[in-house]
Protein backbone atom coordinates (compact mmCIF):
# COMPACT_ATOMS: atom_id res chain seq x y z
CA UNK A 1 0.00 0.00 0.00
CA UNK A 2 1.36 3.67 -0.99
CA UNK A 3 0.71 5.35 2.82
CA UNK A 4 3.61 7.17 2.00
CA UNK A 5 1.82 8.86 -0.55
CA UNK A 6 -1.36 10.23 0.50
CA UNK A 7 -0.31 14.14 1.00
CA UNK A 8 -2.20 16.26 2.80
CA UNK A 9 -3.10 18.56 -0.56
CA UNK A 10 -3.51 16.11 -3.21
CA UNK A 11 -3.03 18.24 -6.09
CA UNK A 12 0.17 19.54 -4.92
CA UNK A 13 3.45 19.10 -5.04
CA UNK A 14 4.86 15.11 -3.52
CA UNK A 15 8.08 16.07 -3.30
CA UNK A 16 7.20 19.17 -1.44
CA UNK A 17 3.90 18.17 0.98
CA UNK A 18 4.27 15.96 3.86
CA UNK A 19 2.53 12.59 3.85
CA UNK A 20 -0.72 12.35 6.70
CA UNK A 21 1.20 9.58 7.66
CA UNK A 22 4.30 6.89 7.62
CA UNK A 23 3.77 3.00 6.97
CA UNK A 24 5.78 2.53 10.01
CA UNK A 25 2.18 4.17 11.57
CA UNK A 26 0.06 1.50 9.89
CA UNK A 27 -1.68 -1.34 12.81
CA UNK A 28 -3.81 -3.74 11.17
CA UNK A 29 -6.61 -5.58 13.10
CA UNK A 30 -9.38 -7.90 12.07
CA UNK A 31 -12.13 -8.19 14.43
CA UNK A 32 -13.98 -11.93 14.93
CA UNK A 33 -17.58 -10.56 15.76
CA UNK A 34 -20.37 -11.03 13.42
CA UNK A 35 -20.78 -6.68 12.93
CA UNK A 36 -17.16 -6.80 12.16
CA UNK A 37 -16.38 -10.27 9.69
CA UNK A 38 -15.08 -9.93 6.73
CA UNK A 39 -13.41 -5.89 7.16
CA UNK A 40 -9.69 -4.86 8.11
CA UNK A 41 -9.38 -1.74 9.83
CA UNK A 42 -5.86 0.00 9.19
CA UNK A 43 -5.28 2.52 12.26
CA UNK A 44 -2.95 4.83 11.74
CA UNK A 45 -1.90 8.15 13.08
CA UNK A 46 -2.59 10.96 11.03
CA UNK A 47 -0.23 14.32 10.52
CA UNK A 48 -3.65 16.35 9.79
CA UNK A 49 -7.02 16.11 10.18
CA UNK A 50 -8.56 19.19 8.55
CA UNK A 51 -8.49 19.22 5.28
CA UNK A 52 -9.38 22.28 2.39
CA UNK A 53 -11.84 21.49 -0.27
CA UNK A 54 -10.19 21.77 -3.25
CA UNK A 55 -10.98 25.23 -5.32
CA UNK A 56 -12.81 23.05 -8.25
CA UNK A 57 -15.14 21.33 -5.80
CA UNK A 58 -19.01 22.19 -6.32
CA UNK A 59 -18.86 22.03 -2.41
CA UNK A 60 -20.36 24.49 -0.64
CA UNK A 61 -17.82 24.44 2.44
CA UNK A 62 -14.33 24.95 2.34
CA UNK A 63 -12.65 22.87 5.27
CA UNK A 64 -13.79 18.93 5.78
CA UNK A 65 -12.51 16.45 8.75
CA UNK A 66 -13.12 12.78 7.83
CA UNK A 67 -12.02 10.42 10.69
CA UNK A 68 -12.17 7.06 8.21
CA UNK A 69 -11.38 6.54 5.20
CA UNK A 70 -13.42 3.83 3.01
CA UNK A 71 -17.27 2.63 4.33
CA UNK A 72 -19.26 -0.43 5.43
CA UNK A 73 -22.05 1.17 4.37
CA UNK A 74 -21.53 -0.43 1.18
CA UNK A 75 -23.55 2.07 -1.49
CA UNK A 76 -22.46 0.84 -4.82
CA UNK A 77 -22.84 5.00 -5.79
CA UNK A 78 -19.98 6.07 -3.03
CA UNK A 79 -17.77 8.89 -5.22
CA UNK A 80 -15.61 8.88 -2.43
CA UNK A 81 -14.76 5.19 -3.70
CA UNK A 82 -11.93 6.83 -6.08
CA UNK A 83 -9.66 8.09 -2.90
CA UNK A 84 -9.21 4.41 -1.87
CA UNK A 85 -7.13 3.78 -5.46
CA UNK A 86 -4.54 6.50 -4.10
CA UNK A 87 -3.66 4.03 -1.15
CA UNK A 88 -3.61 1.33 -3.77
CA UNK A 89 -6.38 -0.52 -2.25
CA UNK A 90 -9.73 -1.70 -4.02
CA UNK A 91 -12.37 0.87 -4.82
CA UNK A 92 -15.03 -2.05 -5.21
CA UNK A 93 -15.12 -4.18 -2.19
CA UNK A 94 -11.95 -3.20 -0.75
CA UNK A 95 -13.61 0.41 -0.28
CA UNK A 96 -16.48 -1.22 2.00
CA UNK A 97 -14.19 -3.92 3.68
CA UNK A 98 -10.74 -2.16 3.90
CA UNK A 99 -11.03 0.48 6.57
CA UNK A 100 -8.62 3.10 7.44
CA UNK A 101 -9.12 4.57 11.19
CA UNK A 102 -7.40 7.90 12.21
CA UNK A 103 -7.17 6.71 15.65
CA UNK A 104 -6.07 10.49 16.45
CA UNK A 105 -8.33 12.40 14.95
CA UNK A 106 -9.92 14.09 18.01
CA UNK A 107 -6.58 15.02 19.59
CA UNK A 108 -5.07 16.25 16.62
CA UNK A 109 -8.43 18.15 15.66
CA UNK A 110 -8.41 19.77 19.27
CA UNK A 111 -4.31 20.73 19.00
CA UNK A 112 -5.33 22.39 15.12
CA UNK A 113 -8.42 24.17 16.57
CA UNK A 114 -6.10 25.50 19.05
CA UNK A 115 -3.24 26.95 16.72
CA UNK A 116 -3.49 30.64 15.94
CA UNK A 117 -3.51 30.23 12.15
CA UNK A 118 -6.89 28.63 12.98
CA UNK A 119 -9.73 31.34 11.94
CA UNK A 120 -13.03 29.51 13.21
CA UNK A 121 -14.23 28.37 9.95
CA UNK A 122 -16.91 26.07 9.03
CA UNK A 123 -15.71 22.48 9.14
CA UNK A 124 -18.26 19.78 7.60
CA UNK A 125 -17.82 16.12 8.55
CA UNK A 126 -19.37 13.02 6.49
CA UNK A 127 -18.42 14.85 2.96
CA UNK A 128 -16.45 12.13 1.93
CA UNK A 129 -17.24 8.20 3.68
CA UNK A 130 -19.84 8.39 6.98
CA UNK A 131 -18.39 9.82 10.07
CA UNK A 132 -21.09 7.13 11.96
CA UNK A 133 -20.75 4.44 9.70
CA UNK A 134 -20.35 0.57 11.90
CA UNK A 135 -16.59 1.20 12.94
CA UNK A 136 -17.91 4.57 15.08
CA UNK A 137 -19.01 2.10 17.13
CA UNK A 138 -15.84 0.42 18.11
CA UNK A 139 -13.37 3.26 18.01
CA UNK A 140 -15.74 6.12 19.14
CA UNK A 141 -13.96 9.29 17.33
CA UNK A 142 -16.88 11.69 16.93
CA UNK A 143 -17.29 12.26 20.55
CA UNK A 144 -13.64 13.86 21.19
CA UNK A 145 -14.77 15.47 17.72
CA UNK A 146 -17.45 16.84 18.53
CA UNK A 147 -16.58 18.05 21.87
CA UNK A 148 -13.00 19.86 20.50
CA UNK A 149 -15.36 21.96 17.97
CA UNK A 150 -17.67 22.69 21.13
CA UNK A 151 -15.03 23.88 23.49
CA UNK A 152 -13.91 25.83 20.34
CA UNK A 153 -17.39 27.05 19.36
CA UNK A 154 -16.44 26.18 16.23
CA UNK A 155 -19.25 25.94 13.75
CA UNK A 156 -19.72 22.85 11.87
CA UNK A 157 -21.94 20.15 10.10
CA UNK A 158 -22.60 16.54 9.81
CA UNK A 159 -23.63 14.66 7.33
CA UNK A 160 -25.23 11.09 7.77
CA UNK A 161 -26.84 7.46 6.87
CA UNK A 162 -25.72 6.64 10.36
CA UNK A 163 -28.00 6.21 13.46
CA UNK A 164 -25.47 6.09 15.88
CA UNK A 165 -25.56 9.99 15.61
CA UNK A 166 -27.66 9.47 18.40
CA UNK A 167 -25.33 8.32 20.96
CA UNK A 168 -23.73 11.77 20.96
CA UNK A 169 -26.69 13.95 21.22
CA UNK A 170 -26.51 15.38 24.61
CA UNK A 171 -23.11 17.02 22.93
CA UNK A 172 -24.54 17.82 19.85
CA UNK A 173 -27.13 19.76 22.53
CA UNK A 174 -24.16 21.34 24.35
CA UNK A 175 -22.62 22.44 21.13
CA UNK A 176 -25.65 24.06 19.48
CA UNK A 177 -25.60 26.35 22.53
CA UNK A 178 -22.39 27.86 21.76
CA UNK A 179 -22.15 27.76 18.02
CA UNK A 180 -23.70 26.69 14.47
CA UNK A 181 -24.46 22.89 13.84
CA UNK A 182 -25.86 21.94 11.19
CA UNK A 183 -26.88 18.11 10.75
CA UNK A 184 -28.43 16.24 7.62
CA UNK A 185 -29.85 13.01 7.30
CA UNK A 186 -29.27 11.13 4.07
CA UNK A 187 -32.35 9.88 2.23
CA UNK A 188 -32.47 8.99 -0.89
CA UNK A 189 -35.72 7.16 -1.38
CA UNK A 190 -37.91 4.99 1.06
CA UNK A 191 -37.92 1.55 -1.42
CA UNK A 192 -36.82 -1.33 0.65
CA UNK A 193 -36.03 -3.39 -2.24
CA UNK A 194 -33.86 -0.69 -3.61
CA UNK A 195 -32.21 0.00 -0.25
CA UNK A 196 -31.44 -3.39 -0.24
CA UNK A 197 -29.54 -4.01 -3.19
CA UNK A 198 -27.78 -0.29 -3.04
CA UNK A 199 -26.97 0.76 0.31
CA UNK A 200 -27.01 -2.84 1.81
CA UNK A 201 -24.61 -1.32 4.92
CA UNK A 202 -26.57 1.27 5.79
CA UNK A 203 -29.60 1.23 8.42
CA UNK A 204 -33.46 0.97 6.52
CA UNK A 205 -34.20 4.55 5.12
CA UNK A 206 -37.21 4.48 7.79
CA UNK A 207 -34.38 3.88 10.61
CA UNK A 208 -33.00 7.45 9.45
CA UNK A 209 -35.83 9.01 9.45
CA UNK A 210 -36.11 8.24 13.01
CA UNK A 211 -33.33 9.46 13.30
CA UNK A 212 -34.57 12.96 11.88
CA UNK A 213 -37.31 13.42 14.50
CA UNK A 214 -35.37 12.30 17.53
CA UNK A 215 -33.10 15.20 16.75
CA UNK A 216 -35.65 17.49 15.99
CA UNK A 217 -37.96 16.82 19.47
CA UNK A 218 -35.38 17.76 21.08
CA UNK A 219 -34.42 21.27 19.49
CA UNK A 220 -31.51 20.35 17.25
CA UNK A 221 -33.13 21.11 13.51
CA UNK A 222 -32.05 18.14 10.90
CA UNK A 223 -32.36 18.55 7.31
CA UNK A 224 -32.56 15.71 4.82
CA UNK A 225 -30.36 15.72 1.94
CA UNK A 226 -32.50 13.34 -1.00
CA UNK A 227 -29.56 11.94 -2.16
CA UNK A 228 -29.31 10.22 -4.64
CA UNK A 229 -32.12 10.14 -6.51
CA UNK A 230 -31.47 7.42 -9.12
CA UNK A 231 -32.65 7.56 -12.52
CA UNK A 232 -35.00 5.38 -13.46
CA UNK A 233 -35.45 3.01 -10.45
CA UNK A 234 -36.09 5.71 -7.78
CA UNK A 235 -37.54 8.73 -9.95
CA UNK A 236 -41.18 7.89 -10.87
CA UNK A 237 -43.14 10.54 -9.39
CA UNK A 238 -45.16 7.95 -7.16
CA UNK A 239 -41.89 7.46 -5.76
CA UNK A 240 -40.51 11.14 -4.80
CA UNK A 241 -44.32 11.87 -3.55
CA UNK A 242 -43.36 9.13 -1.14
CA UNK A 243 -39.94 9.90 0.29
CA UNK A 244 -40.61 13.28 0.32
CA UNK A 245 -44.06 13.03 2.74
CA UNK A 246 -42.10 10.50 5.14
CA UNK A 247 -39.36 12.75 5.51
CA UNK A 248 -42.13 15.58 5.87
CA UNK A 249 -43.81 13.17 8.62
CA UNK A 250 -40.23 12.81 10.70
CA UNK A 251 -40.07 16.52 11.01
CA UNK A 252 -37.28 17.88 9.08
CA UNK A 253 -36.40 21.61 8.73
CA UNK A 254 -35.64 21.09 5.16
CA UNK A 255 -35.32 18.97 2.02
CA UNK A 256 -32.82 19.16 -0.64
CA UNK A 257 -32.48 16.86 -3.31
CA UNK A 258 -29.07 15.38 -4.88
CA UNK A 259 -29.34 13.08 -8.32
CA UNK A 260 -27.20 10.49 -8.74
CA UNK A 261 -24.04 11.35 -10.33
CA UNK A 262 -21.27 9.22 -11.62
CA UNK A 263 -17.72 9.81 -10.65
CA UNK A 264 -14.48 7.46 -11.88
CA UNK A 265 -14.64 4.79 -9.51
CA UNK A 266 -17.88 4.82 -8.42
CA UNK A 267 -19.08 4.67 -12.03
CA UNK A 268 -17.45 1.80 -12.95
CA UNK A 269 -18.63 -0.59 -9.67
CA UNK A 270 -21.91 1.17 -10.21
CA UNK A 271 -22.52 -0.15 -13.37
CA UNK A 272 -21.27 -3.20 -12.96
CA UNK A 273 -24.30 -3.29 -9.99
CA UNK A 274 -26.45 -2.26 -12.92
CA UNK A 275 -25.68 -4.79 -15.23
CA UNK A 276 -26.28 -7.96 -12.45
CA UNK A 277 -29.71 -6.34 -11.40
CA UNK A 278 -30.90 -4.28 -14.01
CA UNK A 279 -29.01 -5.16 -17.79
CA UNK A 280 -32.11 -3.31 -19.30
CA UNK A 281 -31.22 -0.36 -17.54
CA UNK A 282 -27.53 -0.12 -19.23
CA UNK A 283 -28.26 1.76 -22.48
CA UNK A 284 -30.27 4.44 -20.77
CA UNK A 285 -27.32 4.82 -18.57
CA UNK A 286 -24.92 5.25 -21.12
CA UNK A 287 -26.75 7.65 -22.69
CA UNK A 288 -28.12 10.11 -19.76
CA UNK A 289 -24.16 10.16 -18.61
CA UNK A 290 -22.77 10.26 -21.57
CA UNK A 291 -21.12 13.58 -21.08
CA UNK A 292 -19.62 12.54 -17.67
CA UNK A 293 -20.07 12.01 -14.45
CA UNK A 294 -23.56 14.12 -13.76
CA UNK A 295 -26.55 14.01 -15.22
CA UNK A 296 -28.12 16.81 -17.91
CA UNK A 297 -29.10 19.98 -16.49
CA UNK A 298 -32.94 19.21 -17.61
CA UNK A 299 -32.81 16.35 -15.46
CA UNK A 300 -31.31 17.48 -12.52
CA UNK A 301 -33.93 20.66 -13.08
CA UNK A 302 -36.92 18.34 -13.19
CA UNK A 303 -35.89 16.81 -9.92
CA UNK A 304 -35.22 19.51 -8.22
CA UNK A 305 -38.89 20.97 -9.47
CA UNK A 306 -40.45 18.03 -8.39
CA UNK A 307 -39.18 18.20 -5.12
CA UNK A 308 -39.45 21.15 -3.96
CA UNK A 309 -43.25 20.92 -5.26
CA UNK A 310 -43.92 18.47 -3.19
CA UNK A 311 -41.92 19.37 -0.11
CA UNK A 312 -44.35 22.82 -0.63
CA UNK A 313 -47.29 20.79 -0.34
CA UNK A 314 -46.24 18.54 2.36
CA UNK A 315 -44.88 22.42 4.26
CA UNK A 316 -41.01 21.67 4.16
CA UNK A 317 -38.70 24.21 2.07
CA UNK A 318 -35.29 24.17 0.75
CA UNK A 319 -31.94 24.26 2.92
CA UNK A 320 -31.59 27.60 4.83
CA UNK A 321 -27.83 29.09 5.16
CA UNK A 322 -28.05 30.39 8.70
CA UNK A 323 -24.91 32.78 10.13
CA UNK A 324 -22.41 30.55 13.06
CA UNK A 325 -22.88 32.24 16.27
CA UNK A 326 -19.10 33.17 18.17
CA UNK A 327 -18.63 32.43 21.90
CA UNK A 328 -17.90 36.69 22.55
CA UNK A 329 -16.21 38.20 25.76
CA UNK A 330 -19.11 39.48 28.11
CA UNK A 331 -18.97 43.39 28.11
CA UNK A 332 -17.74 45.50 31.24
CA UNK A 333 -21.09 45.40 33.83
CA UNK A 334 -21.24 49.02 35.50
CA UNK A 335 -20.68 48.36 39.27
CA UNK A 336 -23.82 49.07 40.55
CA UNK A 337 -26.18 46.33 41.41
CA UNK A 338 -25.38 45.37 44.89
CA UNK A 339 -26.89 41.64 44.06
CA UNK A 340 -24.58 39.15 42.62
CA UNK A 341 -25.36 38.88 38.61
CA UNK A 342 -25.00 35.80 36.12
CA UNK A 343 -23.06 36.47 33.06
CA UNK A 344 -23.97 34.99 29.68
CA UNK A 345 -21.71 33.90 27.10
CA UNK A 346 -24.27 34.84 24.17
Amino acid sequence: MRWENLTVDPAGDPARDAALFGADRVTTRTFDTPEFRGITFHEIRARSIVNRVPGASRMPFEWTVNPYRGCTHACVYCFARKTHSYLDLDTGLGFDSQIVVKVNAPELLRRQLASHRWHGEHIAMGTNVDCYQRAEGRYRLMPGIIAALRDHANPFSILTKGTLILRDLDLLRQASEVTDVGISVSVGFTDAELWRTVEPGTPAPERRLDVVRTLTDHGIDCGVLMAPVIPFLGDHPAQLRATVRAIAASGATSVTPLVLHLRPGAREWFMAWLVHHHPHLVPRYERLYAEGAYAPKWYQRRITRQVHELAEEYGIGPTRAGMPRRITAPEPQAPAAPEPTQLTLL
